[in-house]
């Protein structure tokens, strides 16, 4: 008998050593994982949750979706890459959770937000951080390839999007690239042909680095001139890019594949895109006190850098949801959803999967303030 209570007290240690090493493997796992802010409600989700927006962040979401589904199998995720306009005007009518958008809310959506917000309003904080390419198609040239990089400054980029520039080996171009054999090509123009975060972007850059003298339109979410031809989505001028010779386009730089790409002017020098180039620009920026709007965090982005190593292009696309829902399970939703978004583990997967930058420790603090903002009683 006292054998058989020896042994009942040895299993509890044995239990309870186990329990406390469970407990200890919890309180370590890494950012993102099932124990981080993403489910630290400890509410498992059952249902259907979409999305829609910005085309840019496509493979992101994919990998986000695979990720977050492992963590919430009974979550069912849809997102339908629409663009950024499409995205925001279909979160405004209360269809989908949330929108992914590559350009910050303007003042009137915010304010029509309190119709799908319970009367408050809608919050739009950065998610992911890419360079966008300024992609071109000069196979016959042999200028194509991940590793082919034609020099342009602002001026000169502002120039061919304007149709001033019409040829590939103009003296403007061939004087930037001087071991370039340019050819006498006509350039081609290829621009969104949808309402889109990504031109917003680019033409941004366009119209702080190059100056009101070599570009006069004013800067929003549509192509402002008739010069050349648009494609629907990243998909769209990425592939109408690749059918043609003398093409030039800009894109999410996840979906510049074998094209050839500018390296823009960057004070003497000239930096060709990537993601660590990327996030020197966005790290060195300032928040946009000009947004208006509860749990907003806006870049302004600074386009005349001149840090060494910076790539200027540079897309932040936002997620856009509401600091409250009449649906308590779309707000649980929304809430892990972007907590597991914008942790270490989510960065890291878009990194891997789409070519994007992860967002500092510094900023991912200010964005998951916004998020645990979200009421989900």
């Amino acid at each position: 008998m006292r054998k058989n209570l020896l042994l009942r007290s040895m299993a509890v240690v044995s239990g309870l050593a186990m329990m406390a090493s469970l407990a200890a493997c919890g309180d370590n796992a890494p950012a993102g994982s099932s124990s981080s802010s993403s489910s630290a409600s400890g509410t498992q989700l059952s249902g259907e949750f979409s999305g829609a927006g910005a085309s840019s962040q496509k493979s992101a979401v994919d990998a986000w979706i695979a990720g977050f589904g492992a963590k919430q199998p009974n979550a069912k995720i849809a997102y339908d890459p629409s663009g950024s306009g499409a995205g925001v005007s279909t979160f405004l009518t209360g269809a989908t959770v949330w929108a992914g958008s590559d350009a910050p809310l303007e003042a009137d959506q915010v304010e029509q937000s309190k119709s799908v917000c319970e009367g408050k309003t809608a919050f739009d904080v950065p998610v992911y951080i890419s360079p966008i390419a300024i992609v071109y198609n000069l196979k016959s040239a042999g200028l194509n390839g991940t590793d082919k990089h034609l020099n342009m400054d602002a001026a000169t980029l502002a120039k061919i999007f304007d149709g001033k520039i019409t040829k590939w080996n103009d003296p403007a171009i061939a004087k930037q690239n001087p071991d370039a054999k340019l050819p006498s090509t006509d350039i081609t123009v290829v621009h969104r042909s949808d309402k889109s975060g990504t031109t917003k972007n680019f033409l941004s850059y366009i119209k702080d680095a190059a100056g009101d003298s070599n570009w006069k339109y004013e800067v929003g979410e549509n192509w402002p001139n008739n010069v050349g031809q648009g494609g629907k989505g990243t998909s769209g001028v990425i592939s109408t890019v690749n059918q043609a010779e003398g093409t030039i386009g800009y894109a999410d730089a996840s979906q510049a594949g074998d094209l050839g790409t500018v390296a823009v002017k960057v004070g003497e020098k000239y930096v060709p895109y990537s993601a660590e180039a990327a996030a020197k620009v966005v790290d060195a920026s300032p928040k946009d006190d000009s947004a208006k709007g509860e749990n907003r965090v806006v870049i302004k982005l600074d386009h005349n850098t001149t840090e060494d190593g910076a790539y200027p292009v540079v897309l932040v696309s936002y997620d856009v949801a509401c600091p409250t829902y009449k649906d308590a399970n779309k707000a649980e939703f929304a809430k892990q959803w972007l907590s597991y978004v914008v942790s270490d583990e989510g960065q890291q997967t878009a990194a891997t999967n789409a070519g994007s930058a992860p967002m500092s420790d510094t900023l991912r603090a200010e964005v998951q303030k916004s998020i645990d903002a979200i009421q989900t009683k």
